[in-house]
């Protein structure tokens, strides 16, 4: 499966520096220079799409506010300017997916990722339960003509309690392909984990043809086994050194991922959960 023009596709992450108004901020100019050199030593690196986001932002917020989409938007549109053929994407976190879609629709941008979209979910340092509304999502969607930017929904995401008792990945992933999303993250509980095959698997039964990314954790140690089930994947921290990209760490794993990604187009396109399992087991044993 495919995602933009490439099976396997490696989505590079990166780290915005404090945006207006937040603890840090020097200009947006600085936020811009920063950026794009990390973008640099991304698209040099051979990823094949880069998602932004605002990760030093001091305080978070549940909401962007008008600032903050102002400084966002500026930021995205002269990246897009800058970098015109790589797909690019943009997170607002904590969580505001309109937010986000706006952006996104006014730089001429891809993607975005939201990690609350269908899951009922509680973060208790930010007041309990934070709000979804998919279909208001959807609407909205349609309503700025932004149809073309693809919604990467995470499912059961990392650092958030469930508050669906008994509900699973498979459901989860099933609810969000009803609900719209154009592709399902699934990620390990913390930043730099990655989940199991069996979880990837797990939301692929659900996703059925939406493809699965993974959303935390992906390395060239994992990498092999990961891309048995998933159909690609953001990466971050594992690029990084101290929440920069570093170009080799990037080199070396577009390079891993080239060089296993024609056997796993071939070998391993869906099948019952016991046999992904055992190929699995056979190319890391």
């Amino acid at each position: 499966m495919e995602l933009f023009g490439v099976k396997k596709a490696i989505i590079g992450v990166v780290y915005l520096l404090p945006l207006l108004g937040k603890n840090g901020h020097s200009s947006l100019e600085k936020v811009i220079e920063e950026a794009a050199k990390d973008m640099a030593f991304l698209v040099g690196g051979g990823v094949d799409a880069v998602l932004l986001e605002n990760e030093y932002d001091d305080p978070y917020t549940l909401k962007a506010s008008p600032s903050d989409i102002a400084g966002l938007s500026v930021v995205m549109a002269e990246l897009r300017r800058e970098f015109k053929k790589i797909p690019m994407g943009v997170e607002f976190l904590l969580n505001d997916p309109i937010a986000s879609l706006s952006i996104a629709k006014a730089a001429n941008l891809d993607f975005i990722r939201t990690d609350y979209f269908v899951d009922r979910m509680a973060r208790e340092e930010y007041g309990g339960e934070i709000e979804i509304d998919p279909e208001g999502l959807i609407k909205f969607q349609k309503e700025i003509d932004a149809s073309k930017v693809q919604i990467f929904s995470d499912i059961q995401v990392k650092y958030a309690t469930l508050l669906e008792e008994g509900k699973t990945l498979a459901q989860s992933a099933s609810q969000a392909r009803e609900k719209g999303s154009s592709g399902i993250v699934v990620s390990a509980s913390k930043t730099g984990s990655a989940p199991t095959v069996e979880e990837v698997l797990a939301a692929k039964e659900g996703a059925q043809t939406t493809p699965v990314l993974i959303g935390s954790g992906l390395d060239c140690q994992n990498v092999t086994s990961l891309f048995t089930a998933a159909d690609a994947a953001i990466v971050g921290s594992s690029m990084m050194t101290d929440g920069r990209i570093v170009q080799q760490k990037v080199i070396d794993l577009v390079d891993t991922v080239k060089r296993i990604r024609d056997r796993n187009i071939r070998e391993f396109q869906w099948k019952p959960m016991s046999s992904v399992l055992a190929t699995v087991a056979s190319i890391t044993t």
